[in-house]
């Protein structure tokens, strides 16, 4: 009996393809993408379709928020632009959602904070300065209101926007050293939890991931060998994360698979605590 033809290979159905690229053509903001958690965030939700906004603050971060954009636009052209924006100045705040809109002519619908100061001293409390306070909360506190603010009233409704604050695991741990850090961002998570009820009847959801250590420059500042082997050896795993390790989980919270995730701080530090 002769063997039948095989049909050609269907066209992949629309279905597969929103699948493959669930944020296909949905623009996102992530704020402080020149390096570290935000740089694999950016190229993560890149892969995923989204059109990027690749936030920077210091002049000194342009060369690198520039490359990621470029290597954002060689598989995808047109697909990202890089903004320096200052999260903690409402004029700059609203300024990069203007551009955001101008660069694509599309909503925005998704905010992605991940721009955050540390001290690099860890001071004690009682050793914690005015100043050092006063700035940490200036970008950790007052820049993720001002995201989250400018986020409530311009991101898409209806269904797909999505507010994503990166908070931090210490504010479980409550370690002792840089609590100024940890209230920053114990405030970040309080007001992501009032923001998602105050979003009802949007389809907006709003949500909080809280990474442990994770092996950026911002986590080795300061910190002595003894320090970091400690940290490691209080991770069950061993080891200290990756920024790969967190990417994921904010892809994730960016789709339409995840609304019903909504008003949460997920935790992701491998059992750290």
């Amino acid at each position: 009996m002769a063997a039948t033809a095989a049909a050609p290979s269907a066209a992949p159905s629309d279905a597969a393809a929103a699948l493959a690229l669930p944020l296909k053509d949905r623009v996102a903001i992530v704020t402080g993408s020149s390096r570290g958690i935000g740089r694999t965030i950016a190229l993560h939700l890149a892969s995923l379709g989204a059109k990027l906004v690749v936030n920077y603050t210091s002049p000194g971060s342009s060369a690198q928020a520039d490359a990621i954009a470029a290597e954002i636009n060689s598989s995808s052209p047109g697909s990202a632009v890089s903004v320096r924006a200052d999260i903690s100045d409402p004029d700059q705040v609203k300024s990069l959602f203007d551009a955001a809109e101008e660069a694509f002519k599309s909503p925005i619908y998704v905010l992605v904070n991940s721009a955050a100061v540390s001290d690099s001293k860890y001071p004690t409390i009682a050793n914690t300065s005015v100043e050092d306070f006063d700035k940490t909360f200036s970008v950790n506190a007052r820049g993720a209101f001002l995201c989250c603010r400018e986020a409530a009233n311009r991101l898409k409704r209806g269904g797909g926007g999505r507010i994503i604050m990166l908070s931090s695991s210490r504010v479980g741990a409550l370690k002792p050293n840089n609590a100024a850090y940890t209230a920053s961002k114990a405030a970040v998570e309080t007001m992501v939890k009032i923001l998602a009820k105050e979003l009802k009847g949007t389809r907006i959801t709003a949500n909080c991931v809280a990474p442990g250590p994770i092996a950026t420059e911002m986590f080795f500042a300061g910190k002595t060998e003894e320090m970091i082997n400690k940290v490691i050896d209080q991770c069950p795993h061993s080891r200290l994360g990756e920024t790969n390790d967190v990417a994921p989980l904010v892809g994730f919270l960016a789709t339409d698979a995840a609304e019903w995730v909504n008003g949460q701080v997920i935790r992701v530090n491998g059992g750290y605590v």
